[in-house]
C-alpha cells in the first residue's frame, strides 16, 4: 500500500484543529513559517481555508499576528531609499454609518508637517464607503508601487498604498471573505504591516476583544509607539458621542490605558446621508456639522497624544482644535 507523506503545511492545521483540549496557539516562529508558506503559494486550497477559519474560530493571539506581519514584511518590494514616515495609518474596514471623517484628521496632520503613509483595501464588504475612493475624490496621491509611494510621501507628505501594491497575495486572501462568509485573520494583521517602519502606528478596531491582541503584537514587533482604540466602524476614528479607551504601547512596554471622555451628547448612530462631498464642505468651513468636527478633532487629538505632542488628553484636544483651525483649506479641492 502506498503511504503518502504528510504535506509540510499539515502540521499547522493540526496544531489548530486538534480539539478544545489539545489545540493551542501557534508560536511566533510557527506563525511566521506558516504565513511564509501561504504567501509563497506553498499550501493547498483546502489547507488554506481550514487554517484561516480555524484561526478565526479560535481567535488570533498576539504571537500569531506578529509572526504573520513579520512574514508579510519580507515580501515587500521596498525602494532602495526608504522615506521618512512619521505615522502609519491603516484603513481596512470601510464606513457604513458615518463618512470617513478621519481622512480630514490625516490631512490636518499633513498640513502640520507630519508625513503619513495610509494603506488599505476596499470592496470586500458591500454597502460601505472605502478610503481609496475618498482619497481619489480629494485629489490625493495613490501609489502604484512602493517606490512611487516613497516619492509621494517625500514630496507631498502623504501617500495611499493599496493592499495589492503591498502584497497581491494578501489582497487575494481578503477578497475571500464572501466565500467564507466571515472575515479572516488577514483583516487583523494587514492593519499592522507598516511598510515604511513609521515610529508611530495608529490602529482602529471594531471588536473590543482585539485591543490586547493588537497591543501584544505591537510589543512583540517592538513598535516604538502604537495606539489602538475601538473606532467608528472599525476605522481609526474617534466616536465623539461615546467615551473610549485608548491602549498605547511603546516598544516592548505597555499598554498604557487611558479613558477619553465623550465630546458631545447625542445618540447619533448614522449620518443623515452619506454624500461624500460633505468632506469638502466641512474642510472648507461651509458646513459646521457638529458630529463631523468633533470626530475629526477627536481623532486628531489621539494621534497627537501618540506622537508625544501632549501630556494629557485635555491638552491633546486643545492642540487638535488649534491645528484644525490653522489648516490650509486650499490644500484640498474646492467644495
Amino acid at each position: 500500500m502506498l503511504v503518502h507523506a504528510p504535506h509540510p503545511f499539515a502540521k499547522f492545521v493540526a496544531i489548530l484543529g486538534r480539539g478544545k483540549t489539545k489545540q493551542r496557539h501557534l508560536t511566533l516562529a510557527e506563525s511566521r513559517e506558516a504565513m511564509e508558506m501561504i504567501l509563497a503559494g506553498d499550501v493547498l486550497p483546502e489547507q488554506l481555508g481550514a487554517f484561516l477559519m480555524l484561526l478565526r474560530l479560535k481567535e488570533e493571539s498576539p504571537e500569531e499576528i506578529a509572526g504573520f506581519v513579520q512574514a508579510a514584511r519580507t515580501t515587500f518590494a521596498l525602494p532602495t531609499q526608504m522615506p521618512q514616515v512619521d505615522i502609519d495609518w491603516s484603513s481596512y474596514a470601510g464606513k457604513r454609518l458615518q463618512l470617513p471623517w478621519f481622512i480630514l484628521s490625516v490631512m490636518t496632520l499633513v498640513n502640520a508637517g507630519y508625513s503619513v503613509a495610509l494603506h488599505g483595501t476596499e470592496g470586500h464588504t458591500p454597502g460601505r464607503v472605502y478610503t481609496r475612493g475618498m482619497v481619489e475624490m480629494l485629489g490625493l496621491p495613490v501609489a502604484a508601487s512602493l517606490t512611487q509611494a516613497a516619492q509621494q510621501v517625500t514630496g507631498a507628505g502623504f501617500t495611499f498604498i493599496p493592499l495589492e501594491v503591498l502584497s497581491p497575495r494578501l489582497r487575494d486572501l481578503i477578497d475571500m471573505r464572501p466565500i467564507f462568509g466571515l472575515r479572516s485573520p488577514v483583516h487583523t494583521f494587514s492593519r499592522m504591516l507598516n511598510p515604511f517602519q513609521a515610529p508611530i502606528m495608529m490602529q482602529g478596531i471594531f471588536h473590543r476583544g482585539f485591543m490586547d491582541i493588537h497591543s501584544g503584537a505591537a510589543q512583540l514587533l517592538e513598535q516604538p509607539a502604537m495606539s489602538v482604540f475601538r473606532g467608528e466602524g472599525g476605522e481609526i476614528e474617534r466616536r465623539p458621542n461615546k467615551p473610549i479607551q485608548v491602549w498605547t504601547t511603546h516598544g516592548a512596554n505597555g499598554p498604557t490605558v487611558e479613558t477619553w471622555p465623550a465630546l458631545m451628547k447625542t445618540t447619533t448612530q448614522g449620518a443623515d446621508d452619506m454624500n461624500t462631498r460633505k468632506l469638502l464642505l466641512v474642510w472648507h468651513g461651509i458646513s459646521a456639522d457638529r458630529y463631523a468636527l468633533a470626530s475629526i478633532k477627536g481623532t486628531l487629538a489621539i494621534a497627537l497624544r501618540t506622537l508625544g505632542r501632549a501630556d494629557t488628553t485635555e491638552a491633546a484636544d486643545a492642540l487638535a482644535a488649534d491645528l484644525w483651525d490653522a489648516r490650509d483649506k486650499g490644500s484640498l479641492p474646492p467644495a
